[in-house]
């Protein structure tokens, strides 16, 4: 970067945090600050709501991972990454039945009823570490514009990007949150509007939609992965799933179900910026956006910037109030007691422990793929334990061995010792297709084996009784 460049650079990450200070509203409330309500106790409208989801699940770390994906595979792997965002309606379903159906005003206190207190403290336990992930590999995200992964830049801009995210969600929780999620994503449809308009103008459309092929080795491998990852993989992301409790249940549905769709196309779309690179014959990295951006020119340095901290922004302000919801509001109810009276004051005491926890990972240089694909494995057991919860009565046993499995195939996972038969196909991700496919099915086993289990008779004695 050129000196000028660079301090404008570094001014609009400042300007950033500022603006969204001055403009995001204060909750003054448990309501506000937890739930996303007015000063009026009004929910969020169904179109805040849609926006919101929409690019709370737009992660930097996300845009990133399409462009690579559609750089090393073409549109098969934007496609496959694409794939997630189908989480999103999967959710609302799920979340719509347990709201109408078994009566559920949260995923932790459902599993309370359904499953028991340590099903949800295993729960609990999981979405934290879930939450951890999103703190670092998105600000790293955004350090990666301003230098190389561990210089000075780079681990400067990364915590003046937290710092910015903090202090406008301190300000008013949720309820700043989902207001500041509505600015961000015109933000960001607008600006990734002006990087595609730089990029795609360089080829013609067949050209782009033509690169890749349609076998296990060419992406679909990982097409498969996220197809089954989506039916269990939203529901151990509070960014996500705290957004169904706050508006009415139809509401809530439609807004999911659309910023499903807007993510896949958003998410494809931004996927082509790596297809380009591929063209071009851009050296592949771990961040291919960056690369790109560094020969568009100033402007379109300047506008990939943007989409990436306004992506990553959404998904930062959503974790830390999840994060404060979490451990003010659930894990007392989780130990018998009531959340305290100064639960805001803890949730804001929690927001600022993870800002500088949570950041330890993205300074030793983690890759950030990992937090998607690993954490993804270990929770496939969350797919039976929401999806057939009707099929079962209170049955504790049933989410464990559910659980449980999911988790240690996704350690033996990380531990490279799932054995090489489990393949499916021959591509990079035969490992893990084989893993959740075999691990699904599984988990779904362990879930439906205390209901085939029999059950104890009376005895004669006490029926005589």
């Amino acid at each position: 970067m050129h000196e000028f460049q660079g301090l404008f650079f570094w001014g609009f990450l400042m300007l950033f945090g500022i603006v969204m200070y001055l403009v995001a509203p204060r909750a003054t409330n448990e309501t506000g600050f937890f739930s996303g309500h007015d000063e009026q106790g009004r929910p969020a409208s169904e179109w805040a709501l849609m926006m919101s989801i929409f690019i709370s699940w737009i992660f930097a770390k996300s845009v990133t991972n399409a462009a690579n994906l559609g750089a090393a595979y073409g549109v098969v792997g934007g496609l496959a990454y694409a794939a997630y965002w189908l989480s999103i309606p999967v959710a609302g379903f799920v979340i719509y039945r347990l709201r109408t159906r078994e009566g559920a005003t949260g995923l932790v206190s459902f599993l309370v009823g359904k499953y028991g207190r340590g099903a949800a403290l295993a729960f609990s336990a999981a979405i934290l570490v879930r939450l951890f992930n999103e703190v670092w590999s998105n600000t790293a995200v955004v350090g990666g514009y301003y230098g190389a992964s561990g210089s000075s830049g780079f681990i400067g801009a990364a915590l003046l990007f937290t710092a910015a995210v903090l202090f406008y969600s301190l300000k008013g929780g949720l309820r700043s949150s989902i207001f500041s999620d509505v600015i961000q994503a015109v933000v960001f449809i607008l600006f990734v509007g002006v990087v595609l308009a730089f990029v795609l103008p360089a080829h013609a459309p067949g050209e782009l939609l033509t690169q890749g092929s349609f076998t296990l080795a060419g992406g679909v491998d990982l097409l498969l992965v996220a197809l089954l990852q989506a039916l269990s993989y939203p529901f151990h992301d509070p960014v996500l799933t705290d957004r169904g409790f706050i508006t009415r249940e139809k509401a809530m549905l439609r807004a999911f179900i659309v910023a499903g769709v807007l993510g896949f196309i958003a998410i494809f779309a931004f996927s082509l910026v790596g297809v380009h690179a591929r063209l071009e014959g851009i050296r592949i990295s771990s961040n291919v956006p960056a690369d790109v951006a560094r020969g568009l020119g100033f402007a379109g340095f300047f506008a990939m910037i943007v989409v990436m901290v306004s992506s990553a922004g959404s998904t930062l302000d959503s974790t830390f109030t999840s994060l404060s919801k979490l451990v003010a509001r659930e894990l007392p109810l989780l130990a018998g007691r009531l959340p305290s009276p100064r639960a805001m004051t803890i949730g804001s005491l929690t927001m600022v422990v993870f800002a500088l926890l949570g950041n330890l990972p993205m300074i030793a240089g983690t890759d950030i793929l990992k937090a998607t694909t690993i954490s993804g494995t270990m929770v496939i057991g969350l797919a039976p334990i929401f999806l057939f919860s009707s099929r079962v009565d209170y049955s504790p046993l049933s989410f464990h061995l559910a659980f449980w499995t999911g988790m240690a195939l996704g350690v033996l996972q990380l531990m490279n010792l799932i054995p090489a038969a489990w393949a499916i196909g021959s591509g990079k991700y035969a490992i893990l297709l084989g893993t959740n496919l075999y691990g699904l099915l599984l988990c779904t086993a362990g879930f439906f084996l205390p209901v085939l289990l029999p059950r104890k008779r009376p005895s004669t004695a006490a029926n005589a009784a």
